[in-house]
């Protein structure tokens, strides 16, 4: 059985808060008698895509004891979060970060989908090709889990929607000629959820930092559309059997 931990949205800031609870999850993990066979970290790395945040991140998350992916999101600096967190020189500032996992028996492909200067996101024809080549030459039957920050479909949240993954019929046609990519693994919603896309189910990782409210939690005020510490961070654990099945639990996690 193959068990990947799948977080998102940490949001790291100079503020205590966001680092108290990025840290109760990974401490969480790092404390479980279990060696995950990968972390991923689905975006929104840094709130600021400062260097001094991916600094923390490298240490506290990236230190973790197990094998930890992460993309950008929205909120992230793709320059910074390579020198930092990567320890490379991007080949141009604004270069896609794609990174892939090739494990025991199964393909982690992360892509990055955002957009440098926007909150929505977009797949460029660099990442494609990327992802294109590495499920090429991916084994026939080793099952792929490919991940980026925005999810490719509506998900009945208004404002979410609003930014999500655009130009998703490029991506939607590419799935078609790989049967073995197994499901589609976002954030950015700050909420858990689960939706599909192309015949693939979309499994969404609720926000470490904070969780987005429905419309129908929400006042009608429009600073009324989060909750901070009403709601302990949270994380996903996908699970693949032996027999290909897919399962995905999701746990919160308390800060003290």
């Amino acid at each position: 059985m193959i068990v990947i931990a799948h977080l998102s949205d940490i949001h790291i800031d100079s503020a205590p808060r966001s680092r108290r609870r990025a840290r109760a999850v990974v401490d969480y993990l790092d404390s479980l008698a279990y060696d995950f066979d990968a972390v991923i970290v689905t975006g929104d790395v840094a709130d600021n895509g400062q260097e001094t945040e991916y600094a923390w991140v490298r240490e506290n998350v990236l230190g973790s004891r197990h094998p930890v992916l992460a993309c950008p999101g929205n909120h992230d600096r793709r320059d910074a979060f390579r020198r930092v967190l990567l320890g490379s020189e991007p080949p141009s500032p604004e270069a896609p970060v794609n990174q892939v996992l090739r494990g025991d028996g199964f393909v982690v492909a992360l892509c990055d989908s955002s957009v440098p200067g926007k909150d929505e996101g977009f797949l460029e024809e660099e990442t494609l090709d990327w992802l294109e080549a590495e499920l090429a030459r991916t084994p026939e039957g080793t099952p792929v889990l490919v991940g980026f920050h925005h999810p490719p479909t509506p998900l009945g949240i208004p404002f979410v929607d609003g930014i999500r993954q655009f130009g998703e019929d490029r991506l939607a046609a590419l799935l078609r000629r790989h049967p073995s990519v197994t499901a589609l693994l976002c954030g950015h919603t700050h909420t858990a959820a689960a939706t599909s896309f192309a015949d693939r189910p979309v499994l969404v990782a609720p926000g470490v930092v904070s969780m987005s409210k429905l419309p129908w939690e929400q006042s009608g005020d429009p600073r009324d559309y989060v909750y901070r510490d009403e709601m302990a961070p949270a994380l996903a654990f996908h699970l693949l059997s032996d027999d290909g099945r897919l399962t995905t639990h999701y746990r919160s996690v308390p800060t003290a």
